[in-house]
């Protein structure tokens, strides 16, 4: 059960906020990752930059308050605003300007380059910050942080990572595809390009290399009485075709004795053929095993299938 109504995306980004990168090149990993996607760039004059965040989640606008001071030792400015007609609800806007080493943060993050003596945008990822494991994990829970969401388990399995560049998108799918199994692919919704992946194992995979180790075991949880469920429903269903089938071969065989009493009487039949008729007519609810011990000596099922076959075979030549 999913904790005050909160979303499976929620949950999962609220535990992913409260962790706190050892080493400092994930520190820088994560900041790069949420800043590329949940952040954009204002000109403030004189070629300088102003750098505005934007999240819904009160958490992740603290984690990454704190995680920028920590690394880049500058303060940010953290404001609360309001939604729209379209969009109610309350964002948090956390600004970086001039004084707050926004140009810094913009190089050592891989957004900023330079081409021939010129600053410009990149719209990918710096490969240079993705180089190990660990950072690539880190890059990777900005990445959500920032513009990712997931599909309630209960509903459906589902992961993606919103992006508004098909470059950017084709490096998020690299990314994420560098890990062992995960095959992540992109489609276009509208003018975005979305990352995902629907299969479960790989969103279970996802939430571990995260670092979002309770929510992995919420999901397994999850996925784990689903699938006990589809399965007794399969059994279920199952046994419930086979009492269908059993129901209508017994009463195919009991309208084949009958027909066989009308033409020719039951005493034309030959003696264990008769046996067995007369067991089916006194006892329409049992099946060919039950059958089969009634008599003496007792048959095995696939005796008592055979001899049924017979009188059916008889009553539709008319004896």
């Amino acid at each position: 059960m999913q904790k005050n109504k909160m979303s499976f995306s929620s949950d999962t980004k609220n535990e992913l906020a409260r962790i706190v990168p050892e080493k400092k090149c994930c520190m820088l990993g994560e900041i790069a990752g949420f800043i590329r996607v949940a952040g954009s760039i204002k000109l403030a004059g004189r070629g300088r930059f102003t750098i505005v965040l934007s999240t819904e989640n009160p958490a992740i606008a603290r984690h990454y308050k704190k995680l920028i001071k920590d690394y880049f030792s500058v303060d940010v400015s953290l404001e609360i605003g309001r939604g729209t007609m379209l969009k109610k609800g309350k964002y948090y806007l956390m600004s970086l300007g001039p004084e707050e080493l926004s140009e810094q943060i913009l190089r050592e993050t891989g957004i900023l380059m330079i081409r021939e003596g010129m600053n410009y945008i990149s719209d990918g990822i710096y490969q240079g910050l993705i180089k190990t494991k660990c950072c690539r994990k880190a890059y990777l829970r900005g990445l959500f942080l920032g513009a990712g969401t997931m599909s309630n388990p209960e509903k459906a399995y589902q992961f993606e990572i919103v992006c508004k560049a098909e470059a950017l998108a084709s490096d998020v799918k690299r990314l994420m595809n560098s890990f062992v199994d995960i095959h992540a692919r992109i489609f276009r919704r509208k003018k975005e390009y979305v990352v995902y992946t629907k299969a479960a194992q790989e969103v279970t995979d996802i939430l571990a290399i995260m670092g979002a180790h309770s929510q992995y075991f919420v999901f397994e949880d999850i996925k784990l009485k689903k699938e006990l469920r589809n399965r007794t429903n399969r059994i279920n269903n199952c046994d419930q075709a086979n009492i269908d089938k059993a129901v209508a071969a017994s009463e195919r065989q009991i309208e084949s004795v009958k027909k066989i009493d009308d033409v020719s009487g039951l005493s034309s039949m030959p003696g264990k053929l008769k046996e067995i008729a007369l067991l089916r007519l006194e006892n329409p609810d049992a099946t060919m095993t039950e059958l089969g011990e009634m008599m003496d000596p007792p048959l095995k099922k696939s005796g008592v299938a055979a001899r049924m076959k017979r009188i059916e075979e008889l009553a539709k030549k008319g004896k």
